[in-house]
């Protein structure tokens, strides 16, 4: 598991200095806040796209900050966890 994170955690500051926008950042944390809401309740991205309603690999290029996120995803994201759309954004 350290491994994982380390890894996690050198591939996103690689993308954030090889970008170097504010976007980036901002992907990269809501996804990966998404990715920690979603084992905290014990459920699989695939559990979460049928709790919100969006397709599972659009789930994981989320968490891994690989695609932008509309306001009607985040919605969906949000009931899908059953947490306010605020806890999606706490970094």
């Amino acid at each position: 598991m350290l491994n994982y994170t380390l890894t996690t955690v050198i591939l996103k500051l690689l993308i954030i200095l090889l970008l170097g926008s504010m976007h980036t950042k901002i992907l990269i944390d809501f996804g990966h806040n998404i990715s920690i809401l979603r084992r905290r309740k014990g459920m699989t991205q695939e559990g979460l796209a049928m709790n919100s309603g969006l397709h599972r690999t659009h789930i994981g290029m989320i968490e891994r900050a690989e695609r932008d996120v509309t306001l009607t995803s985040i919605s969906k994201l949000a009931k899908g966890l059953e947490v306010s759309i605020n806890e999606l954004f706490r970094f």
